[in-house]
């Protein structure tokens, strides 16, 4: 089977200083898909690039592969700490592992957790119409089912 962590470092050095490693996975197979990202998004022309070197330094001969390198899709949950830093300041939708589910904008992203900003219309003592209620949730990454972008079309 192909080594990932070969795999991971032939993909790191193509990588310039706004793109970052998502995900790199390799089945009994040798299928070998890689995730990488941008802060400026990703090109066509950088996935090829990052296959070439992949391609160029593992050996057919020894172990056929196959390879795909894209970017995660839009609908695709976050994976690392930098996907959060891409979004921040951007709706996204995240689930806890106790069930809750959030929708809001990003507003912080540290080493250990984000803040994540809701609004929502709530009825409030003393108004006869349902008031803006915003919120800030302070939450630990392990507290994190799943997250991701909120798309919208507006």
């Amino acid at each position: 089977m192909i080594d990932k962590e070969k795999v991971i470092k032939l993909v790191e050095e193509k990588l310039d200083e706004k793109m970052f490693l998502v995900d790199v996975s390799v089945n009994k197979s040798n299928v070998i898909n890689v995730y990488v990202d941008s802060f400026d998004g990703v090109t066509i022309e950088k996935c090829i690039e990052i296959s070439r070197n992949v391609e160029h330094n593992l050996d057919r001969d020894i172990e056929d592969f196959e390879l795909q390198v894209s970017s995660p899709g839009l609908t695709e949950g976050f994976k690392v700490r930098q996907q959060y830093v891409k979004y921040k300041n951007r709706e996204i939708e995240v689930d806890l592992k106790t069930g809750e589910h959030f929708e809001g904008v990003l507003k912080e992203v540290d080493d250990d957790e984000i803040i994540l900003e809701t609004s929502k219309r709530e009825k409030v003592e003393g108004h006869k119409k349902k008031q803006l209620i915003v919120r800030e949730h302070n939450i630990k990454y392990n507290e994190i089912k799943s997250a991701k972008a909120v798309i919208t079309f507006k």
